[in-house]
C-alpha cells in the first residue's frame, strides 16, 4: 500500500515539474518478475523507470548511509529498498534481491555500473538474474540530467528493450558473465538510437547546472 501511495505521489510531482514523459516498448515487459537494468544517468532515473513499468512494483538497492536517518529509513523500507554497503557489499547484496524475486510479486531495478559517475558495467545483475531465474530487461533514460533541468519541461523518454534470459544451466564464468553484459550494452545502444541517435551522455555532477 505504501509503495502504491509513493508511486502516485511521484507521478503527480513528476507531472507538475516536467509533464513531458514518454514510455516506449512497454509491450516488451515480460510476465512475472524481472530485473530492469540501465545506464545510470540521473539521480531520479530510477523513479522514471518505476513509473514507466507501472503497475509492477519494484525493489531497489540503496546505500546503507541513507538508512541511518530514522525517517528516511522508514520511507525506504516501505518503498521496497534494502541497504547495501557499496564499498564492501556483503552476501545480502545478492541474497536479498534473489529471495524477493523468487518469493514476492516484486521486480528489481538495478544499474550495472552502480553509479552515475562511471559507465563501466559490473556483473552483479547477471548473477542475481541467473540465480533467481528471472529475465533482464534493458532500459534507457534520455532526458534532463539534473533536477533543475527537469523544470525546463524538456522531453523525458524511457524505452524498454528485448528481455535477456540467462541460461540457468550455464556456469557463471567470467566469459558468460561478460557475454550477458555485452547483450545489455548492445540493447542500450539500440534503445538510445531508437529515441535519439544524437544523444550523448555527459556526467554533469561535477559541473554547475546550466
Amino acid at each position: 500500500m505504501f509503495y502504491s501511495f509513493i508511486r502516485v505521489v511521484a507521478r503527480v510531482i513528476v507531472a507538475i515539474i516536467n509533464g513531458n514523459s514518454h514510455y516506449l516498448n512497454k509491450e516488451k515487459l515480460p510476465e512475472g518478475n524481472y530485473i530492469l537494468v540501465g545506464p545510470h544517468r540521473a539521480w531520479f532515473d530510477m523513479i522514471y523507470f518505476a513509473l514507466a513499468a507501472s503497475p509492477k512494483p519494484f525493489s531497489f538497492m540503496a546505500k546503507k548511509e541513507l538508512f541511518k536517518n530514522p525517517i528516511l529509513r522508514f520511507i525506504l523500507k516501505h518503498a521496497n529498498a534494502f541497504p547495501v554497503d557499496r564499498k564492501h557489499p556483503g552476501p545480502s547484496a545478492v541474497k536479498t534481491p534473489i529471495k524477493w524475486l523468487r518469493k514476492r510479486d516484486i521486480s528489481l531495478i538495478m544499474f550495472p555500473s552502480g553509479t552515475r559517475h562511471s559507465q563501466e558495467m559490473k556483473g552483479g545483475v547477471a548473477l542475481i538474474a541467473k540465480l533467481s531465474g528471472v529475465p533482464i530487461v534493458p532500459t534507457v533514460y534520455q532526458g534532463p540530467l539534473t533536477f533543475k533541468q527537469l523544470f525546463t519541461r524538456k522531453s523525458v523518454t524511457v524505452a524498454f528493450g528485448e528481455p535477456i534470459y540467462p541460461d540457468r544451466k550455464a556456469k557463471m564464468t567470467e566469459e558468460y558473465q561478460n557475454d550477458l553484459l555485452l547483450q545489455m550494452k548492445t540493447e542500450f545502444e539500440k534503445l538510445d538510437q531508437q529515441i535519439d541517435p544524437s544523444f550523448k551522455y555527459v556526467d554533469v555532477s561535477n559541473h554547475s547546472n546550466k
